[in-house]
């Protein structure tokens, strides 16, 4: 096996990517590893420019990932080493190793001629699933003319970034989508854990006349122990930049669905880890999203495979609609859905001409 790294960045036309915790983002700095045995090839791809989501730089994220393809033993086969980045003791980060498990489930799924879904167990189903549209930050008019062109497309679950402003404009933009589109949308806010428990308690009644679908993350995960009190308000509250462990993942499960899960790959490190929290959060009754960050469409389509194995309740899929420079082509967003080609891995074709080329490695590279 032999493996070559990629990078480059991601646009997306006329809109500018901005949250609370990230400010304005201008590209998406991507990697892409293509994998390659017996002719068989598999892509994977990672976001770099996320430190706000999990605290690495690119530079580090870079290097651990460089380390790692250099010093690996390349003869070992694609289910091999699946199971050894995912070991105990694997010095990856889960950046590092969202690329590498993506690239390796592409591998073995094409091997077998079959798609990552059904390899991992989904029934035989459309390759389709509907997932909701995040409103970029701009201004009120910018906002409702981006929901307006979703809504014509078929997508009727909005989610609004907020804790960018103050709470005075955030709400006014919520009745502003409400007055527009009535009940025919869904309605939810991604507070990216920008609110003070106080804030929250001021929020929150304010805004249960909106009748959100859920309120994300309205408090830093340091204050997870606090969103006991926010309860009592009746808004679903789903916890985002809080599941990023094992650990996180139990906490939540124990909380028996009084709070619920948005599962990012990122976060995570990779399908195989994404999906076992998935099946815990089934056990325990806990309603969760399959997500992702804004990202191109071998991660785009990575999370859709594991929506087609989980079924999930909700879905946020929307991160490579838009983007015009993607090396990585085969989704397609239609009637609020998105759609992959059926066809072996991911269902996603990697056009090398399209991005910069950075190493290769093997058994040579040692």
């Amino acid at each position: 096996m032999k493996a070559q790294l990629w990078r480059g960045d991601l646009h997306y036309a006329g809109v500018t990517l901005h949250t609370a915790s990230s400010g304005a983002v201008l590209a998406l700095d991507s990697l892409w590893l293509r994998l390659e045995s017996q002719g068989v090839h598999g892509i994977g791809e990672v976001r770099l420019n996320i430190q706000y989501l999990h605290g690495y730089s690119e530079a580090q994220v870079l290097s651990n990932l460089m380390q790692m393809l250099t010093q690996w033993n390349w003869h070992r086969d694609a289910q091999a080493l699946l199971e050894a980045i995912h070991a105990p003791d694997s010095p990856l980060l889960a950046p590092s190793r969202m690329l590498i498990d993506m690239a390796l489930h592409d591998l073995l799924a094409r091997e077998k001629g079959e798609s990552v879904a059904a390899n991992l167990g989904a029934p035989h189903s459309l390759p389709a699933y509907t997932t909701n549209q995040t409103l970029f930050w701009g201004s009120e008019t910018q906002m409702l003319a981006q929901a307006r062109s979703y809504v014509a497309r078929g997508f009727n679950q909005l989610k609004l970034r907020t804790g960018i402003a103050d709470f005075a404009t955030d709400l006014a933009r919520l009745w502003a989508l409400r007055e527009t589109f009535g009940e025919t949308v869904s309605l939810a806010i991604d507070v990216n854990g920008q609110w003070s428990l106080a804030d929250a308690q001021r929020a929150f009644p304010q805004l249960r006349e909106l009748a959100l679908s859920y309120i994300e993350q309205p408090l830093a995960p340091a204050e997870d122990a606090q969103l006991a009190e926010l309860a009592g308000y009746g808004i679903p509250i789903m916890l985002d930049e809080s599941l990023n462990s094992e650990a996180a993942i139990e906490r939540l499960a124990a909380a028996g669905g009084t709070l619920w899960g948005h599962l990012k790959l990122v976060k995570l490190g990779g399908i195989t880890p994404t999906l076992a929290a998935a099946r815990r959060l089934q056990e325990a009754d806990v309603p969760f999203m399959i997500g992702q960050m804004n990202e191109g469409h071998a991660a785009t389509a990575a999370a859709l495979q594991l929506c087609r194995v989980l079924q999930p309740a909700f879905a946020e899929l929307y991160g490579a609609d838009g983007l015009t420079d993607d090396p990585v082509s085969g989704l397609r967003y239609h009637n609020g859905q998105i759609n992959v080609i059926d066809s072996p891995g991911l269902g996603v074709h990697f056009d090398a001409a399209r991005a910069t080329f950075l190493q290769e490695f093997s058994d040579a590279t040692n």
